[in-house]
């Protein structure tokens, strides 16, 4: 897949999770929590894939591996270009994958947190490639 191509594939992953949560998730308006945490669970999984998707397009972690990649593959692709997506990127591993994806908390702010996460990791990693 070309590299924009998986920009774009990432942002409609981002919209495939909002969708997943706004359709499906049953949210308790008084308490900020989403009633099933199945649908909180796939926001999670398809916000991780999302950013794992934009940071291929410029690092290309899967490309020069023939083994699984791991997310510290990731991280030390990116930890030699950009410390600040670093942060990112560790941040959006412990929100989407560990406390949506595994754990299903079904807390709106973490949720909200996700995604906010996924956006600025994808529209950085659209910056590095347009320069």
């Amino acid at each position: 897949m070309k590299k924009k191509n998986l920009i774009e594939e990432s942002r409609r992953y981002v919209d495939n999770a909002r969708k997943a949560l706004a359709e499906n998730g049953d949210y308790n308006q008084e308490l900020k929590l989403y009633e099933d945490d199945k649908y909180v669970r796939a926001a999670g999984h398809y916000l991780w894939h999302a950013v794992l998707m934009a940071l291929d397009a410029v690092f290309h972690v899967r490309a020069d591996r023939r083994t699984r990649v791991d997310v510290d593959d990731y991280r030390e692709a990116v930890r030699k270009r950009d410390k600040k997506l670093l942060a990112l990127v560790n941040s959006s591993y412990n929100v989407m994958h560990l406390s949506m994806d595994y754990d299903g908390t079904p807390s709106k702010p973490v949720c909200d947190d996700g995604f906010r996460l996924a956006n600025e990791i994808i529209d950085r990693c659209a910056k590095m490639l347009a320069s």
